[in-house]
């Protein structure tokens, strides 16, 4: 009765956090999470009902043999070895290693060596010091730190597999509705996949720490219908809107250092180095999810990162306040 009560409480306690948050691992939305998460639930219950027998156990020695005001002091009889005992204690915790061993080992390699179907979309992704890069090589887009994906439901079944690495320290990936951590490590690619089966907004962050702004490297994933995704797609191949309205700001741009680091399809802005702008405004958010995509934040970010993500490995460039103005408006263009 006891540990039924422990159970309903502790399950109680995690379907209210799960409600509560977005980043609840208790709340899979897609197989690699559902898997992790019937494991975890499987070690908790194994684990719990080991706790409470132990402790159900201590307290009835505690009561049962307690001191009581007419003891006559003198010892209990002393029993010394039992070869039951001793069998159940090393016998039982085996099996239960074993079957945990083998409850993990499973789902471990349903995770790892699932088959790659032919119509999975694939993504390379590349940490930074301290933003995501997304490549989709046959779509040739590229973007940052907004990852677009489309549902894997029963009527659409298309997974997303993930070629992870990192341009400069470990980092980690990890969403945890959708999947578990996964190390990037620079020279070395790993991999994973995800199939999203609600469409939705999903929240994450490196779960490695890489530097000082680690805290603040976020990142989004977008699970699109695949109409959205489509239209998604189809813009993202688009090169950069030139507005004349806004030329003065594509001036300052290409004439200062920030193509040097920024990439703009359409623009002589090839750098590499920071993330690629050339549809920066319809993103959601600026600095890896550091700040809202407001003209505010963005010319705040422009003038002075450091007032945003302190440690950023972007420079203030020292423009003129008619500069960052100028190249705010070009840049909220970019669409």
């Amino acid at each position: 009765m006891l540990q039924a009560a422990l159970l309903l409480a502790v399950c109680a306690a995690r379907h209210a956090f799960a409600l509560s948050s977005k980043t609840s691992i208790f709340s899979p939305a897609a197989t690699p999470a559902k898997v992790s998460y019937d494991l975890s639930l499987f070690v908790l219950t194994i684990t719990g009902g080991i706790f409470v027998t132990v402790a159900s156990l201590i307290l009835y020695a505690a009561v049962r043999f307690r001191r009581r005001p007419d003891d006559d002091g003198s010892e209990p009889p002393q029993i010394f070895g039992s070869n039951q005992i001793e069998l159940s204690w090393t016998i039982i915790p085996v099996l239960i290693v074993v079957v945990m061993f083998l409850a993990t080992a499973r789902m471990i390699f349903a995770i790892q060596d699932a088959p790659q179907p032919p119509s999975a979309l694939e993504v390379t992704v590349i940490g930074h010091q301290f933003w995501w890069e997304f490549r989709y090589p046959a779509q040739h887009i590229t973007t940052a730190n907004e990852l677009h994906i489309p549902v894997s439901d029963t009527s659409t079944s298309r997974p997303t597999f993930m070629k992870l690495t990192s341009a400069d320290v470990i980092h980690s990936f990890w969403v945890p509705r959708l999947s578990g951590k996964i190390d990037l490590l620079p020279n070395r690619i790993n991999e994973m996949w995800m199939d999203p089966h609600t469409p939705g907004l999903y929240v994450g962050q490196c779960a490695q720490f890489c530097g000082v702004q680690h805290a603040k490297m976020l990142l989004r994933v977008y699970v699109d219908t695949p109409e959205q995704f489509a239209a998604w797609v189809k813009q993202e191949q688009q090169p950069g809107v030139q507005d004349p309205a806004v030329a003065a700001g594509r001036h300052d741009f290409e004439s200062q250092a920030c193509m040097n680091c920024h990439a703009i399809a359409g623009t002589p802005a090839r750098g590499q180095f920071g993330p690629d702008l050339t549809h920066l405004a319809s993103r959601k958010t600026i600095a890896s999810g550091a700040a809202d995509n407001t003209t505010e934040n963005l010319e705040r970010w422009i003038d002075n990162p450091d007032l945003i993500k302190t440690g950023s490995l972007m420079p203030a460039m020292h423009l003129t306040a008619d500069q960052v103005h100028d190249i705010t408006a070009y840049l909220n263009t970019l669409q």
